[in-house]
């Protein structure tokens, strides 16, 4: 028989990680003193939030090119998906294949991720809890890895510095992507997975 910690007025300090009785919403640890709420505050409003300010973000993203490389003086400017195809055209798939999956599939797919969490937990009974759970928990491991792009980019402009031979900028994209992934990953630290068990009547399904 499942029974959840709250449904028997227990919580859990988010600091020292002690069992606390809960005689409200909202108490003091009795170890660390620290005050902390049984289930995080407005976090759904929150991850909603984050999630919606993320897709905004991944609009422009998408649009504006994230480098300017200069080449004897003339500048190519290329957006995610044209560097994607550059390096594809260039035989360099396997870079190809792990920026597409780095700066496009994972942040959609994180961003429709905190969706489905936040429809089900607002669910008057959620279905299929532990692979939601398991997804929750993929989203959080993913989660910095889309900064993998920034990164490449960030390391381009440092080493291929040949001045009027050839060099390579930072573009307007790149801000924008950075948010998208920074915004996911608050909207992921702003969910409470266990608002996803508090519905439940016994259901593991």
């Amino acid at each position: 028989m499942y029974v959840s910690a709250k449904s028997i007025g227990l919580g859990i300090c988010p600091c020292c990680k002690k069992i606390n009785n809960m005689w409200s919403d909202k108490e003091q640890c009795e170890r660390c003193g620290a005050t902390f709420s049984i289930r995080k505050p407005y976090t759904l409003q929150y991850t909603l939030a984050w999630t919606l300010a993320a897709l905004i973000m991944f609009i422009p993203a998408n649009m504006l090119p994230m480098m300017v490389v200069y080449t004897m003086g003339n500048d190519t400017r290329s957006t995610i998906m044209e560097g994607v195809t550059i390096f594809m055209q260039s035989g360099m798939y396997p870079v190809a294949f792990v920026i597409f999956i780095a700066s496009f599939v994972i942040p959609v797919g994180k961003i429709l991720c905190l969706l489905i969490l936040v429809t089900q937990a607002r669910s008057a009974k959620p279905k299929n809890l532990k692979l939601m759970t398991k997804l929750y928990s993929i989203v959080e491991v993913l989660g910095p890895w889309s900064m993998l792009d920034v990164f490449v980019v960030a390391i381009m402009a440092a080493v291929v510095n040949l001045g009027f031979i050839s060099s390579v900028e930072a573009a307007g994209g790149i801000t924008f992507f950075g948010l998208t992934v920074i915004f996911t990953m608050f909207a992921s630290a702003s969910f409470d997975v266990r608002l996803l068990w508090d519905k439940t009547d016994n259901n593991f399904e």
